[in-house]
């Protein structure tokens, strides 16, 4: 059976399709391999204490050797709305309330652990922590 251009074209431009599909998929959606490692060594060596935090700390690129991790934690952001989203007892307590003080040094405690976790892998010398604005927002906490 004889090709016509038509289907010719429709061929050519359906295997640019996928090629183009494959593209994204390799280069914007696929997980860093060595970010993986990273927060697979976060999850194995995570005390029980940061294992059940209400938020889940995760090293989200590499920069070079520098670990960028999320924090729901920024100068930005209020701490009594976002330790109210991590623990919603606390929602509304005032930051001098001594459950208040509790949460936010266990979050410190959590953040930190992370942290040193992730340092503790080989070829990163550094972390930068970015603000998890899809937590905070999903959490119904504005970053105006």
């Amino acid at each position: 059976m004889k090709q016509t251009p038509v289907s010719g074209r429709k061929t050519w431009l359906i295997v640019a399709a996928i090629l183009a599909l494959g593209a994204i998929y390799w280069f914007g959606l696929r997980t860093d391999p060595k970010v993986a490692a990273l927060n697979q060594a976060i999850e194995a060596k995570a005390s029980p204490a940061l294992r059940d935090y209400p938020y889940p700390f995760r090293v989200l690129r590499l920069e070079g050797t520098v670990a960028v991790m999320a924090t729901p934690r920024s100068p930005e952001v209020p701490v009594y709305r976002m330790i109210g989203a991590l623990y919603p007892s606390l929602a509304g307590k005032s930051p001098d309330n001594p459950d208040f003080v509790a949460a936010e040094k266990e979050l410190s405690k959590a953040q930190s652990e992370a942290r040193k976790i992730v340092l503790e892998q080989p070829g990163v010398t550094g972390v930068k922590w970015e603000l998890d604005q899809n937590w905070l927002i999903s959490h119904g906490i504005s970053l105006n």
